[in-house]
């Protein structure tokens, strides 16, 4: 039985008076024992908001596939684990458009950090113009295939599917969508890693919010959400978290 898992992710957004926001996230995780939960902050607050929510997991929301070198502006594994990170987000849908990664990227991406204990969220999704054309299912299983690691198992790995059309738009695809996309994402991971994959949570991601969470947290091989907006304030990202319970 996977257990529910809702993480935030704050993207290019935040500063140290917005980390009163985890108090409460903080708060309500604690309280919904059987719901795991956790925020993807900037690299920047990692360790000022490990050090304000001891004992929530606060990750990133990109690495480095190097551990060290001439890599000017990126962080290595290593760096996020000495801030306090315990996991982090790779691949996702952002990274792959504005600066061009692949899925061998968030391979490498992904094995680096957990070589260093972190936990990761391997994101794959569709375009708009990719379902449009009938290829939205061929496209998850070629970015899962070239980007799930041979050694994946669900104790330090959980797939993200992120629409990519759906993410901030308000736009979601519907329930049946949702859950055929995750059919199809775990097949092809019991068909790479085989009874391992049972393990592997699948996440929804694209535009959740407090008053869709409850439907689309309930639909088969859902295993919880990766929130982008409505994360950023307790107000909007404790109902996710609730609903998941």
């Amino acid at each position: 039985m996977r257990r529910k898992l809702v993480v935030g992710n704050w993207k290019m957004n935040g500063s140290l008076a917005m980390l009163a926001e985890l108090d409460a996230i903080a708060a309500a995780a604690a309280a919904h024992a059987d719901v795991d939960a956790g925020v993807a902050v900037p690299t920047t607050l990692i360790a000022p908001a490990v050090a304000r929510v001891p004992g929530f997991a606060i990750g990133a929301q990109d690495v480095h596939a190097a551990e060290k070198g001439a890599h000017t502006g990126c962080v290595s594994a290593a760096m996020l684990v000495e801030a306090g990170a315990v996991f982090t987000i790779v691949g996702h849908s952002e990274r792959r458009h504005d600066q061009g990664e692949t899925s061998q990227d968030a391979w490498a991406k992904a094995a680096a950090a957990h070589k260093h204990g972190l936990g990761v969220i391997l994101c794959c999704g569709e375009t708009e113009a990719e379902r449009d054309a009938g290829r939205a299912e061929r496209v998850i299983q070629a970015q899962v295939e070239k980007s799930l690691p041979e050694n994946a198992d669900g104790s330090w790995l959980t797939l993200a599917y992120e629409p990519r059309w759906a993410i901030g738009t308000g736009r979601t695809p519907t329930l049946d969508e949702i859950s055929a996309i995750h059919s199809i994402a775990r097949a092809r991971m019991r068909h790479l890693v085989g009874d391992r994959a049972d393990g592997i949570r699948i996440l929804y991601g694209g535009s959740v919010t407090g008053d869709n969470a409850a439907s689309i947290l309930g639909a088969p091989d859902v295993d919880g959400a990766l929130v982008g907006g409505a994360s950023l304030t307790a107000a909007k990202f404790v109902p996710i978290i609730t609903a998941a319970a």
